[in-house]
């Protein structure tokens, strides 16, 4: 399951990403955490020390090898030069699941103990003083977007996503790569203000979204939340001693959370899995399909050189069963990772 947290600057998004993180691998459930967010603050929620935390790879600075892997012999792909970040995967094209090693966690990914449960963590790294004014944010969360396209996981696997603050996210397709969406807001006006641009704006592409209401001190709190956001209210979380001594860097044993805040997570894991029934792979490649026209056309045909539309494989379906990764060196076999569309007539994807 592919889950995603969002919310404004200093909601929590981080704290709870990184709680929700501890309490699947509690669960022993197999877990890629991904620091999408600009201030880079999931590794340190996860407990590592600040040299630690900056030591974490950086996606960005190995989107080279990223593309370059993830092309493998897809014919449609003449360079890794051509591939931007909403390229979407087709026959001969490599593909990443949660479980396996390949180069791409090699060499992006860190693996954490929580409480003696391993957890891959990746981070698109933050910004240097080469990119000041020269580079927006979007240029470095492209790396976990072509990552995310060319992602085939199943129940009971977990990539979680902090991703960065606000709705910045809906400038780029990565918004819809996911079968969950928690939006952690505060019962404030501008708490949930996020809420509301994140619900218009992701109305017309199935976005599956709940709310956490965090920082809530009472039953006034709830009213307000369950008031303005209405059902899409999934749980509520209050003061957690156990969260006030994690960031002082003194984390207690996860098993010693408060059991309110267990509870919670729990109802979270229950809800990323109940997404699962609703996964529809084909409307899944046909947004992937929609944004990647869209920005070859705004952008990416000009930046390249390359007619980016030929990239896309009409007969392919990204979904679960379809052949294993290959490693650097190794032949794919186009066919293998091809599972064909069913032969319906469909409109030629537009843009939104």
């Amino acid at each position: 399951m592919k889950i995603a947290f969002v919310g404004k600057g200093g909601s929590g998004k981080t704290t709870l990403s990184s709680l929700f993180i501890r309490h699947l691998a509690a669960n022993e459930a197999p877990v890629v955490a991904v620091d999408a967010d600009i201030n880079q603050h999931l590794g340190a929620a996860l407990g590592l020390d600040d040299a630690d935390a900056a030591a974490l790879p950086a996606l960005g600075a190995h989107l080279p090898l990223i593309k370059e892997y993830l092309r493998g012999t897809n014919p449609r792909i003449a360079s890794a030069d051509t591939m931007i970040k909403t390229t979407p995967p087709g026959r001969g094209s490599r593909l990443l699941r949660v479980t396996e090693d390949n180069p791409v966690y090699e060499a992006c990914a860190r693996t954490l103990l929580l409480d003696g449960e391993p957890v891959r963590l990746m981070a698109t790294g933050p910004f240097t003083e080469a990119d000041l004014g020269v580079a927006c944010y979007h240029s470095k969360v492209g790396a976990v977007e072509l990552c995310l396209n060319h992602l085939v996981d199943g129940p009971d696997e977990y990539v979680v996503v902090d991703m960065t603050a606000g709705s910045d996210s809906f400038a780029s397709g990565m918004f819809t790569r996911f079968d969950m969406t928690f939006l952690v807001a505060e019962p404030t006006r501008k708490g949930v203000s996020v809420y509301r641009q994140y619900k218009e704006y992701a109305r017309d592409f199935g976005v599956s979204l709940k709310v956490i209401g965090n920082k809530v001190q009472g039953p006034e709190d709830i009213e307000f939340l369950q008031d303005e956001v209405g059902e899409d209210l999934l749980v509520t979380v209050g003061h957690s001693d156990w969260v006030r001594a994690m960031e002082k860097g003194r984390p207690a044993s996860f098993e010693l959370l408060e059991a309110t805040n267990r509870l919670a997570l729990q109802a979270l894991q229950d809800a990323a899995d109940d997404s699962y029934a609703h996964r529809d792979w084909e409307r899944y490649t046909e947004q992937m399909v929609r944004f990647h026209l869209r920005n070859a056309e705004s952008w990416g045909n000009a930046r390249t050189g390359a007619d980016l539309a030929d990239q896309v494989d009409p007969e392919f379906v990204l979904r679960e069963g379809l052949g294993r990764t290959e490693r650097v060196g190794e032949t794919a076999d186009p066919d293998a990772l091809v599972s064909p569309r069913p032969h319906r007539h469909r409109p030629a994807p537009q843009p939104a």
